[in-house]
């Protein structure tokens, strides 16, 4: 199939002060004190995204940027408008996008808030994850609750209006009680987005090592669960529609950057660590600063061959369902190059996913329930995956030659 050029942009800054303790992303931590503007080593790498951006080939103007981490306010006004800058010189920045940057609340000034604005950041994400003082320090954030309520009240001052409060459930001593106080919180600041995550423990992370000492006490499955339904209940009575499993936004706040993401997009990656999809082709960089260098400067391995009709498939169903749309068949069948036919008919293990009230088909949609669905999204999309390992199979629908794919 044919695919559109890439209209959106993520570039990796991996810079933290420090790592926290739940974190399995490719970071490199500075230290407390430690000055992005002034740092020898931040400099070095954007000096290794320009060279990696300016030989991109061109492409049409991007409509969304995100700029994640790491700590990306590590970097000072200056530093973020040279980015973009150098962004808009390679592929342009179209008329109203939507520029995403993460936000670390204690990174937060005035001025420092301001000079993002000035630079062209027009959205923020805010790492707030708890309101509790004991609690973020248990998991190894540097910031406060105050830091938080300061952070989003100079984000109203600045004019930066659109922002969004990342909160993490299922964290080590969190209870019923604390999770209820942390939504109030959360509430009373009047967000007009809010991404919800569940605690994940990666290996290699120090809650991993702890939980394999024993040293961990985490909620149990079935309380997280129930924070998880509570906290969408109350995000959806305060005006807060969940648009996706994970985020929640008031009307015309949405993230636009994540759709392309859920909706089987291209986009470029650019940095350490970051993925990319152009052309039907996935690009991974390597998660190491020496690594990244050396695959900047010698041959760039790490593309992966494009994608079967199967494995797109199954990727945009596993993206596409965790929007509260869901996917639709036939636009499926048709971005995979297969005949609609093939996914009319859902296997006796979806159908039973739908007479449980977790999934709702209807017509050609498939979308999963709220909250039922979404609570058991994983027991679904599991499903859906052995839906389409069975399409696929020997003698499964896909081989089945009397359909003819559409040309």
């Amino acid at each position: 199939m044919a695919f559109s050029p890439p209209r959106s942009a993520y570039v990796h800054i991996p810079f933290c002060h420090r790592r926290c303790f739940y974190c399995d992303f490719p970071v490199v931590p500075l230290g407390d004190r430690v000055d992005g503007a002034t740092s020898h080593s931040v400099a070095q790498y954007l000096g290794w995204l320009e060279e990696e951006i300016g030989t991109s080939p061109p492409g049409p103007p991007l409509s969304t940027l995100y700029i994640g981490g790491g700590t990306p306010s590590l970097l000072s006004a200056a530093q973020t408008a040279w980015l973009l800058a150098l962004l808009n010189h390679q592929f342009g920045l179209a008329p109203g996008a939507e520029i995403t940057m993460e936000l670390d609340p204690a990174d937060a000034s005035a001025e420092r808030l301001e000079g993002y604005r000035t630079a062209g950041v027009n959205r923020v994400s805010l790492g707030a994850q708890s309101f509790d003082n004991a609690l973020l320090a248990a998991i190894g954030r540097r910031h406060s609750r105050q830091d938080i309520e300061t952070a989003v009240a100079l984000l109203r001052a600045t004019g930066l209006s659109r922002w969004s409060l990342d909160l993490i459930s299922g964290l080590p001593e969190l209870t019923p009680a604390l999770w209820e106080a942390t939504l109030d919180q959360a509430l009373s600041l009047a967000p007009p987005h809010v991404s919800l995550y569940d605690l994940t423990l990666g290996g290699g992370t120090v809650f991993d090592r702890w939980l394999e000492q024993g040293r961990l006490c985490l909620p149990p499955e079935t309380t997280s669960a129930a924070m998880l339904d509570r906290a969408a209940q109350r995000l959806e009575a305060a005006g807060l529609r969940r648009y996706e499993i994970s985020s929640f936004a008031r009307p015309d706040h949405a993230c636009r950057h994540n759709r392309v993401y859920w909706g089987g997009g291209q986009w470029w990656g650019f940095g350490m660590g970051a993925a990319s999809s152009v052309a039907g082709q996935r690009l991974t960089r390597p998660r190491t600063r020496a690594g990244y260098q050396a695959w900047l400067h010698g041959p760039r391995h790490g593309v992966h061959p494009p994608a079967s009709a199967k494995e797109r498939l199954e990727d945009l169903l596993i993206t596409g369902l965790r929007r509260s749309e869901g996917v639709n068949c036939r636009q499926l069948a048709q971005q995979c190059s297969l005949p609609p036919e093939i996914l009319m008919t859902l296997s006796p293990r979806l159908e039973r996913n739908c007479a449980q009230g977790l999934l709702c088909c209807e017509g050609p949609c498939l979308r999963l329930s709220q909250p039922q669905g979404f609570r058991l999204s994983n027991q679904v999309l599991a499903d859906c995956l052995l839906w389409v390992e069975e399409l696929f199979a020997p003698g499964g629908a896909a081989h089945d030659t009397s359909l003819v794919a559409p040309v």
